[in-house]
């Protein structure tokens, strides 16, 4: 047990009527974003600035609000509970009030972040039509989704396409679109292999080299437990951490792989690419669009947030 869970719980409700009504702006991103740092980031404060009225509310409140921690900070139960009490007032009241940035100001970008394979194949190319016709601005990164999931709650994306959902109440996540998983090889691996009694499952490929995206084949071993029921023990040939490079070594020939089908219809499509079983309940992962609570200052962010949430069936 930890020193926030010792900790006796004052269950005296903070009284919120006679506090500073940009203080509270200010408490709520602290609280979403897990630091003073990511709040000042968010609010176009200075850190100094954030920490003073952090102090001064703690100080009116007479609780303790936030521990604060080697990296960033962790809400008491007195911040649940406050936090619980004025969120969705002031999400409204910012909506109500709509963006802050002055008539005719330089338009600010949208910070997207997401898989390198799913941004650069199908995000960016359904985007395209918002950035050549209605001057939306795009800053992208690449990552994984744990990482990237902490910078959003720090400030530095405004949406985040995520593997998986987030824990906790400081983020919300929408379901995009499911990612299906494929077992390809190139047709030359294919041939060989039809040869093989169908009976002999997945032992029909313990000759060919796997092809996967790193050493520990969380894909290749996810297909294996869903499809064949069985755990995966074999070492890759080939780990490449850009499915796109799996995508390319396969192809030419180097061994089999498991590609999301997004990343691999159009060679399935040629023959450049062979499935090696279509499975009738094959493995499939749901991606989630992810962005902080309450109302963005830059429209341009629900203008992304809808284009990607209405397209992403057709991925």
């Amino acid at each position: 047990m930890d020193a926030r869970e010792r900790r006796p719980v004052n269950t005296r409700r903070v009284e919120t009527a006679s506090l500073d009504l940009n203080v509270l702006r200010t408490f709520l991103a602290v609280y979403r974003s897990g630091s003073f740092t990511g709040a000042s980031r968010l609010l176009g404060l200075s850190q100094p600035t954030v920490t003073t009225q952090m102090r001064a509310l703690e100080r009116q409140t007479g609780r303790e609000l936030f521990e604060r921690l080697p990296r960033g900070v962790a809400p008491t139960p007195v911040a649940d509970e406050l936090a619980a009490r004025i969120a969705a007032p002031l999400d409204e009241l910012a909506a109500v009030a709509g963006p802050t940035a002055p008539s005719g100001a330089r338009r600010e970008p949208v910070h997207l972040a997401g898989p390198a394979e799913l941004l650069c194949t199908t995000v960016l190319p359904a985007l395209a039509p918002l950035v050549a016709a209605e001057g939306v601005r795009l800053r992208v990164s690449t990552g994984l989704t744990d990482p990237l999931l902490e910078e959003l709650r720090a400030g530095r994306h405004d949406l985040v396409i995520a593997t998986t959902r987030p824990r906790g109440r400081t983020l919300h996540a929408v379901p995009l679109a499911d990612e299906e998983f494929v077992l390809v090889a190139a047709p030359v691996w294919a041939e060989r292999l039809a040869d093989r009694p169908a009976d002999e499952g997945p032992a029909a490929l313990q000759e060919v080299p796997l092809v996967t995206y790193a050493e520990d084949l969380p894909i290749a071993r996810r297909y294996w437990r869903h499809v064949f029921g069985r755990r995966l023990s074999r070492t890759a040939a080939v780990t490449v951490p850009d499915l796109r490079g799996v995508l390319a070594a396969v192809a030419a020939g180097a061994g089999f792989g498991v590609l999301p089908r997004y990343l691999c219809q159009g060679l399935l499509d040629s023959g450049a690419l062979v499935a090696l079983l279509e499975p009738e309940d094959p493995p499939i992962n749901t991606g989630f669009l992810v962005q902080r609570p309450g109302v963005s200052d830059n429209p341009d962010v629900a203008r992304v947030r809808t284009l990607l949430l209405r397209d992403a069936h057709s991925w």
